[in-house]
């Protein structure tokens, strides 16, 4: 870092838009990760030197809140990609449905208050910003704020729990390119929180939500209860490329191990009332590549289908009720409300299913509490044996490796919190 009070160039503040992609990152004399601060410069797996942060930001994936907002805002989501605006249109319906307005900026609004209190609380009483990769507020102007408020060491919040390209890297690199944009890249000082799908105010979250289902099922006669894990369907190459490289972890890879072991822990920790059999699988929503290209994996409204189809060609006994729980969402924002609570609910009917779609953990104390843990693991770099997780995979690391969570599709551009491959 330059120790420079002022940026010199880039996109100045209160401008917002999404930033144009970054061709280099900025390091300090003699890092390996770029933007980091003194304690993960070195690239350690597990930071273990505490840092006293100045704020934390929770970095959003952002959504419309007006229906002329709605094309700008897919198109943000979609550049680079080639979509046509005909296809975007299509999707833009699903947003008009609901008034234009997608609820995940009201919830992420909660989310922060409720972090900022926790904190003040608990400690680090630290202030929250935030900002949004794909919409208002931009990403580009909450690091502008941080940089007026005086705050030069972040430490980043993505609203994603597990390792993918689109569910970690794509951040990452989305502050590279926002850093780069703003003139702060030699100015602020940037770790990013760990993916934390299986720390416990994440998990215990849908445990709660999944028993207290299953428990009103069972209050309605049903005794064969089969529990669908949700989560958003990705690239099967970006799958298998998913997590630090050189870690065996199934053709799925990081993404869809992360998912099954977070399914086992709920169904072990979830009371079932006697006379209740339980069971699960693991299934997939909100596929958007083009038919050619393989996804994971059975998409949600197939399986429902199959389920029923496969219990009237052999005879066995079927589910007569499902709980859908979306175990890869923090909140029930749009893709959440369409396509579990409309398009998958619709299904279950028609399959004669009694089905109840739990909730995520939007500003569950539970889940807030958590991410306090996570914001208090970094600060004091709380060695990797007192983190705390719940699957055999956890807890994962601060700082990604080289090549950590590849997209096939584009080549490597600079992303902050990783060693650079």
């Amino acid at each position: 870092m330059s120790g420079a009070s002022q940026p010199t160039v880039g996109l100045r503040a209160g401008a917002g838009g999404k930033p144009p992609r970054a061709t280099e990152a900025t390091y300090a004399p003699g890092a390996v990760v770029p933007a980091a601060t003194a304690a993960a410069r070195g690239g350690a797996t597990y930071v273990t030197e505490p840092t006293s942060y100045d704020a934390v930001l929770l970095l959003g994936f952002g959504g419309p809140e007006a229906s002329e907002d709605v094309m700008p805002f897919l198109r943000n989501v979609t550049a680079g990609r080639g979509i046509p605006d005909e296809r975007l249109a299509e999707v833009a319906e699903h947003y008009h449905h609901f008034g234009g307005v997608s609820p995940i900026n009201a919830q992420n609004r909660a989310l922060r208050q409720a972090l900022e209190e926790e904190l003040a609380r608990t400690g680090p009483a630290l202030p929250v910003l935030w900002g949004n990769r794909n919409f208002a507020p931009y990403l580009t102007d909450a690091l502008h704020e941080a940089h007026e408020a005086g705050h030069r060491r972040l430490l980043v919040l993505a609203t994603s729990a597990y390792s993918s390209y689109s569910s970690c890297r794509q951040y990452r690199e989305d502050l590279a390119d926002a850093l780069a944009a703003t003139g702060l890249a030699d100015v602020l000082e940037v770790d990013k929180i760990r993916s934390f799908f299986d720390h416990p105010g994440f998990v215990e979250s849908f445990v709660t939500a999944v028993e207290g289902a299953v428990a009103e099922l069972a209050g309605r006669g049903r005794r064969r209860i089969t529990v669908l894990f949700a989560t958003h369907s990705i690239p099967t190459g970006d799958a298998e490329r998913s997590g630090a490289p050189g870690r065996d972890l199934g053709p799925g890879g990081a993404y869809e191990a992360q998912h099954l072991a977070v399914g086992r822990v709920v169904m072990e920790r979830t009371g079932v009332p006697d006379g209740v059999a339980l069971d699960s699988a693991l299934v997939y929503q909100s596929r958007s590549g083009p038919p050619s290209q393989p996804w994971l994996e059975p998409d949600i409204n197939d399986h429902i289908a199959d389920i029923a189809r496969d219990a009237q060609e052999t005879g066995a006994d079927r589910p007569d009720a499902l709980v859908i729980a979306p175990i890869g969402f923090l909140s029930d924002h749009l893709e959440v409300l369409w396509d579990l609570d409309n398009e998958a609910m619709e299904t279950a009917a028609e399959h004669g299913f009694d089905a109840i779609r739990v909730p995520t953990p939007g500003a569950d104390p539970t889940f807030v509490a958590g991410l306090a843990d996570l914001v208090r693991e970094r600060a004091e770099g709380r060695p990797r044996s007192q983190r705390a997780a719940l699957t055999e995979l956890g807890p994962d690391i601060d700082v990604c490796r080289p090549e950590c969570c590849a997209n096939a599709r584009r080549p490597f551009a600079p992303a902050v919190a990783g060693v650079a491959p």
